[in-house]
């Protein structure tokens, strides 16, 4: 790879110092993201909000990924584009690398773009089809224009290309020229051209095929491995969290629920949220089927407009209690020695290993 990017455009980045403890690479306190909305033509009246996230804090370790798990309409692709810099927070902080960036205004927040970038979902709509392969990958160039010299964007290029396992040679090409999961490494090429700290990926193997899914992933954990990359892994599958994330978040509604270790949140699941999702899951054997314990919620999940007051899980909860409407949970409730649970009433349930 290319020396330059080392060197040209680039601010001081500085490393924990021998024996200390690391510092988060990427850290929100407090989230708040809500969307106004209006009525009218002419003079736009504001009738309500959605609240899309709502309280979230999440840190990001170096070298780690941090998996974010949810229904769909949780407020789990709104938080990546909170934390890459692509919507502005109603209040809270984003730190990336122990600087504030959650308030930063386009001109402002553009330098510190190079550290931390985004993967889309979605491989056919997030690429141009009217620009080559490498006028997309070599797009992040012409943004920074500072970080390599014009004359060596093209051998960068196809370097980046041969790194997430394309032929070079195919530098000219078009994306329609692409399969589905080629489509998403020239994305991940991209996300990759400026040496970020950080990837945020917004459920980067949800319109892939299964056994492509498992070629992305391992694509991902060599990229990490080898860069020494931090990820933010959204997704809705939890099989695919459970195989490359080291913490797990999971989200309800816009809050998020219960958060500990792969071990802690697939092994010993606190949260009847958490408990359910898993209970749902296919168990692939047929000789653990008749052990598992399905649980099945009631109702549907509230409008993100007026959400439940208290705990917004009480209305589809089996334990639910008055306590329950009147007080908000936080995650540190619960008790020492457990890992965090928004819940009152959390306790741990053998959901008979769901998740392989």
């Amino acid at each position: 790879m290319n020396a330059e990017l080392a060197q040209a455009g680039a601010e001081p980045r500085d490393e924990a110092a021998n024996g200390a403890a690391p510092e988060p690479v990427l850290e929100a306190t407090n989230l708040v993201k809500h969307f106004p909305i209006h009525r009218g033509i002419v003079l736009k009246r504001t009738v309500g909000q959605v609240q899309a996230v709502d309280g979230v804090d999440l840190k990001l370790m170096p070298g780690k990924t941090l998996g974010v798990v949810g229904e769909s309409g949780c407020g789990k692709s709104t938080l990546a584009k909170l934390l890459v810099g692509l919507e502005s927070p109603t209040s809270g902080s984003i730190k990336l690398q122990g600087k504030e960036i959650g308030n930063l205004s386009t001109r402002k927040i553009r330098p510190f773009r190079r550290d931390i970038q985004l993967v889309f979902q979605d491989p056919y709509t997030s690429l141009n089809p009217r620009l080559t392969v490498g006028d997309i990958v070599g797009e992040p160039f012409e943004i920074h224009p500072g970080v390599i010299k014009k004359s060596s964007r093209a051998a960068e290029v196809k370097d980046l290309l041969d790194m997430v396992g394309l032929d070079p040679d195919h530098i000219n090409r078009y994306p329609h020229q692409f399969s589905g999961g080629q489509r998403q490494r020239i994305g991940i090429a991209r996300a990759l051209a400026l040496r970020p700290r950080v990837l945020v990926c917004d459920e980067p193997v949800s319109a892939l095929d299964v056994s492509i899914q498992g070629q992305v992933i391992n694509l991902l954990e060599k990229l990490q491995e080898e860069l020494g990359l931090s990820y933010v892994f959204i997704a809705h599958d939890l099989s695919v969290v459970r195989h490359i994330a080291d913490e797990v978040a999971v989200m309800y509604l816009g809050k998020v629920v219960e958060q500990g270790t792969g071990p802690e949140i697939y092994d010993h699941p606190r949260h009847p949220y958490t408990q359910a999702l898993l209970s749902a899951v296919p168990v692939p054997d047929p000789d653990l089927r008749g052990h598992r314990v399905e649980i099945v919620l009631q109702g549907d999940v509230p409008s993100p407009i007026n959400p439940p007051s208290g705990c917004r899980f009480r209305t589809r909860c089996w334990k639910a209690e008055d306590h329950c409407a009147e007080e908000v949970p936080t995650l540190d409730s619960g008790n020492a020695g457990t890992h965090p649970t928004a819940c009152f009433y959390a306790e741990e349930r053998d959901v008979t290993h769901a998740v392989t």
